[in-house]
């Protein structure tokens, strides 16, 4: 989180919510009650793949996911690419530009749900790039790149601790379930009565969303071990389900267990991975078991030039649009679409909410992110 700015701003949510809780924050108009990401920044868009192999752009992570207000996702999104176009050393009025063509991807998608979700021909070329390598990569890159090695064992060290015999059991029970196996067996070239075999299991630190919770990786075998040399071993990632710190529509009914919520929430927002994670309990706690395919990857879009800022706010925002539009009826996605326009600025062809939501976000984050590195510098540094 040190890093940078943009870094800063995707560890620290607890801060974007704070701020929707101020004075500040209650300005943004409510919209529709929907399901929304409720941490949807640009690492949280990806190339994502579904059962059959087929790969899309969408959102990719939704522990904060629940029903809420859809003007939230937008600035947290706005915030996002703010933060990416000032680390990117860009001037302030490429801001201005991609928030305006952000909004304008987004209410395209709510006018045009079938087609708002963009093609990857109609992609700027970051994100082109990384959906063409996305649908050209195997297990063996998913293999090298998680666990160093297309051996099936999992290394342990840095990202990769031991888990205890009772821990050991546990996952040897949860792979027993039929409903566990037919989450692993409906994935592409693979038959429902193929064999299923724990071949190792760790606990795996992976930055923020690891800290604190339970999130352990599973190694699988596939089939007759003859045969499992190209597509006979999978990733398992069982990550525990917290409560969401994201604001939630005060009549909404979420469903009491986490997991639960995290998988409805995926299944409305991102089908491709929705339909690939199941709710499951790992010693009496709340986990969600996901296949980690390679054609997964995550958006990286640090350095920016400003055409890319620009194509890819659009591009972005459609996505999102798309995935909150599919949720509204004709009547309410017109309603939620002119009440974005309604608030339209004369001078910037984006909402004055949005703009001054920004604006204000921006500042808040500076602030904390200064703050933030100063306590990890008095930390790391040895005094004399």
């Amino acid at each position: 989180m040190a890093r940078s700015a943009h870094a800063y701003v995707r560890g620290s949510t607890v801060k974007f919510y704070e701020w929707l809780d101020s004075k500040a924050g209650k300005s943004v108009p409510k919209g529709p009650s929907i399901w929304i990401c409720g941490d949807c920044h640009l690492g949280n868009l990806g190339p994502v793949a579904n059962a059959k192999g087929r790969v899309t752009l969408a959102l990719r992570d939704f522990d904060q996911t629940v029903i809420g207000n859809p003007g939230h996702d937008l600035i947290r999104l706005a915030l996002s690419f703010a933060t990416a176009i000032r680390g990117s050393d860009l001037p302030g009025v490429t801001t201005a530009l991609a928030l305006e063509r952000m909004i304008e991807g987004y209410t395209e998608a709510l006018g045009h749900p079938r087609t708002g979700r963009r093609i990857a021909g109609g992609a700027p070329r970051a994100v082109r790039q990384i959906l063409d390598r996305a649908c050209r990569r195997k297990w063996h890159h998913l293999a090298e790149e998680r666990i160093e090695d297309i051996s099936p064992k999992i290394p342990y060290g840095k990202n990769f601790w031991p888990l205890s015999s009772v821990e050991h059991k546990e996952i040897k029970r949860i792979f027993q379930a039929v409903e566990v196996r037919k989450l692993i067996t409906t994935v592409k070239n693979r038959d429902s009565d193929d064999k299923i075999e724990v071949l190792d299991a760790a606990y795996w630190v992976k930055g923020c969303s690891s800290l604190g919770r339970l999130r352990m990786s599973v190694l699988v075998g596939i089939g007759k071990k003859k045969k499992r040399k190209k597509n006979g071993f999978c990733l398992i990632d069982i990550k525990e389900a917290v409560p969401a710190a994201a604001p939630r529509s005060r009549s909404a009914k979420l469903p009491g267990d986490h997991a639960e919520r995290v998988v409805q929430g995926a299944r409305m927002l991102s089908p491709y991975l929705g339909e690939r994670m199941l709710p499951w309990k790992f010693l009496g706690r709340p986990v969600v078991l996901r296949e980690l395919l390679p054609q997964d990857l995550k958006l990286e879009m640090d350095q920016l030039t400003r055409d890319e800022a620009i194509l890819a706010a659009h591009y972005l925002a459609s996505v999102v649009g798309s995935a909150h539009a599919s949720q509204m009826d004709g009547k309410t996605r017109k309603q939620w679409r002119a009440e974005l326009y309604r608030h339209r600025l004369k001078n910037i062809d984006a909402p004055s909410w949005l703009w001054s939501s920004v604006v204000d976000l921006v500042a808040h984050h500076e602030t904390a992110y200064l703050e933030h590195c100063r306590q990890y510098a008095l930390d790391c540094v040895p005094r004399r």
